[in-house]
């Protein structure tokens, strides 16, 4: 059996360089990640601060690092520390967050193709444990999230 994760591959039309934007530069993952930002300098090693504005949310954690940084090619990062003001504004139960607090921390990664006038992008989300609350939840939200991305670059 192989190890739990989450893949999911889109097309986009869009340069890499764009669509880097649009996973890292906070005016933009604002509009196309549901209000989300990412504070970081986007080099490897440094910390990623995530940022729910409207809701006065922070997430800062010295665990929250840039693993892998290529701009227009490759960005991986350990995913984000789940606390009771996130879970709340994100609509999630005291219940699942103490399953996901408990868990390890994940990684996403995203692998960009330049193929002309068409970017591909894939995500991979991993190194979960079997039976993991988290794939589950980002298993439901990524498409989601990922089609909103595409919508944004092909239209704006």
């Amino acid at each position: 059996m192989g190890k739990p994760e989450f893949v999911y591959t889109t097309y986009i039309n869009t340069t890499p360089e764009r669509l880097w934007q649009a996973l890292t530069d906070p005016a933009i993952t604002r509009r196309c990640w549901r209000g989300l930002t990412f504070d970081s300098d986007w080099k490897p090693g440094s910390t990623v601060t995530v940022r729910y504005p409207e809701h006065d949310v922070t997430i800062a954690d010295p665990a929250q690092v840039v693993l892998e940084s290529e701009p227009g090619k490759r960005l991986s990062y350990t995913w984000h520390t789940f606390t009771p003001r996130w879970a709340a504004v994100s609509g999630f139960s005291d219940e699942l967050l103490a399953r996901f607090s408990a868990e390890r921390r994940s990684k996403v990664t995203f692998d960009i193709e330049d193929l002309g006038e068409t970017a591909r992008l894939t995500v991979v989300h991993d190194d979960f444990e079997s039976g993991s609350a988290v794939l589950e939840a980002v298993t439901k939200g990524w498409p989601r999230l990922l089609a909103e991305l595409k919508t944004f670059l092909e239209t704006n």
